[in-house]
């Protein structure tokens, strides 16, 4: 919310970055000492309560501005591609290794890309998807069901990683590998390892891996190897289906079929690069945003009894016997479960940071904004102290449902998806996921036991998406 110092600052129009408060920092490097990486978003969010929901920042030789108010983050975000971009390390890192799909991609190139992968992800292509995903979600309750019975401690998070992905190969390229059961799989570990080093890359203030390779660069580059060459396998694969049934040609199964077929009816709409880039990308984006939302989800539930016998009691109406959702038809009618999960989305958004450059010169808040520079975009502090919030720290659900009093909930100001024209393309498949999953546990299980090894809450950890740290769990056959 803009305070009245912050709303007369803005009228006033004081142009430059300079004017813009801020924390101080050191002559040279400015604030890049100060910055603490694995816990970087409760640092901004914290700074943003001490310099208001717009401040400035000097990281090395790179300006930023810190925006936590929600209409100016809704106005820069639906200013992308033209006045806003991702930042350039992201396109560059992603091209240096090979997966410079939509995520990464930026004016044309994105442009080129956009319409084919959206229309995959489009909602009339859930129901198709839907049968892929129940199989892999009762797979992982038969997982489970063993580990309860066993009375043994999991570790939420990698378990809910190998779902998510095992789920993504289905549906992006047809095949199922099944990593939940083959828990000597190495694509888990080596998808594992790609992200993390990728955000670290981006906060560096230079490229040095360009000049010296350190043995973690050794190491991640060895990951991103065999990621590459597991979906070059994976494209012959297809390939090879596509020529022996030329009849899927009229309906492709999956995302990689759909993406080879355009390249062969108009080699100018996907290259080679965009396809591999694509597969990779939705590896990498489904296995961390949808698992961590899940284990944050999953964790809150644990500490809110109300809630949890809530769900239990739609999914025991919904289901019946069944013991996973069947349909889009079952889970339309779980709205609770839905508003779990965006409950969960507003107080833990896995995406706590937004990192945008700006494309030429523009204006925020009546300051002048300088071509290159950046903008860190915080969407939780809006979602957890806007005014017409009602208890906003606490996980209620039902104010998604506008009960208990919360009939004017601003649903808007959670944007856990992002917004305008490069909002998530995968935002319906995803929440089918996580309400597939949350019904499941609800129907069969009971939570024992949900913490790190000594029982505590998890912490909040920044590794380019935010996750719980030592996250186990204990389950109970329901």
């Amino acid at each position: 919310m803009k305070s009245t110092k912050e709303a007369s600052r803005s009228e006033e129009g004081l142009g430059s970055l300079s004017t813009i408060p801020g924390p101080k920092g050191q002559l040279l490097l400015g604030n890049l000492l100060q910055l603490d990486v694995p816990r970087l978003h409760l640092q901004l969010e914290k700074w943003a309560r001490e310099y208001g929901s717009l401040y400035h920042l000097r990281l090395g030789n790179k300006d930023v501005i810190v925006a936590s108010d929600p209409e100016e983050i809704s106005t820069i975000m639906k200013s992308r591609p033209d006045t806003w971009r991702r930042v350039t390390e992201i396109a560059e890192c992603a091209r240096e290794d090979g997966f410079i799909g939509l995520f990464a991609a930026e004016g044309d190139e994105w442009r080129r890309q956009r319409r084919l992968v959206m229309t995959a992800f489009a909602p009339a292509h859930l129901r198709g998807y839907t049968p892929h995903i129940r199989l892999i979600t009762d797979r992982l309750r038969r997982r489970w069901a063993e580990l309860a019975r066993r009375g043994e401690r999991f570790e939420l998070r990698s378990e809910l990683m190998r779902y998510t992905v095992d789920a993504a190969a289905v549906l992006s390229y047809g095949q199922d590998l099944n990593t939940l059961e083959d828990e000597t799989s190495e694509l888990q570990s080596h998808l594992q390892a790609v992200l993390p080093m990728l955000y670290r890359r981006i906060l560096m203030p230079f490229a040095y891996w360009r000049l010296v390779r350190l043995p973690v660069d050794r190491a991640y580059d060895r990951h991103v190897a065999a990621i590459q060459h597991l979906i070059g396998e994976l494209v012959r694969s297809a390939r090879a289906q596509l020529e022996r049934t030329p009849e899927r040609r009229h309906s492709p199964s999956n995302l990689l079929e759909a993406m080879l077929i355009a390249q062969d009816d108009d080699g100018s709409v996907l290259t080679g690069a965009d396809i591999t880039g694509n597969v990779f990308t939705m590896l990498l984006a489904s296995q961390d945003t949808t698992a961590n939302t899940l284990a944050w989800a999953i964790s809150l539930l644990h500490k809110n009894p109300q809630a949890w016998h809530r769900l239990v009691q739609e999914t025991q109406s919904v289901l019946g016997d069944q013991l996973v959702p069947q349909d889009l038809d079952q889970m339309y009618k779980m709205s609770f479960a839905e508003a779990c999960a965006n409950e969960a989305m507003r107080l833990k958004p896995v995406a706590p940071i937004i990192v945008l450059e700006a494309l030429h010169d523009t204006t925020v808040r009546g300051y002048a904004i300088p071509k290159g520079c950046r903008a860190y975009l915080l969407p939780r502090p809006s979602a957890v102290e806007h005014e017409a919030l009602r208890d906003p720290l606490e996980f209620q659900p039902q104010r998604w449902l506008g009960e208990d009093g919360h009939g004017d909930f601003p649903k808007r100001i959670s944007t856990p998806f992002g917004a305008g024209p490069r909002i998530c393309p995968g935002r319906y498949l995803a929440m089918i996921e996580i309400g597939m999953v949350l019904a499941m546990i609800a129907r069969n299980f009971r939570l024992a036991e949900l913490g790190d090894k000594d029982g505590a809450p998890p912490e909040e950890r920044l590794a380019f998406t935010m996750f719980p740290t030592d996250l186990y769990c204990r389950l109970v056959p329901a």
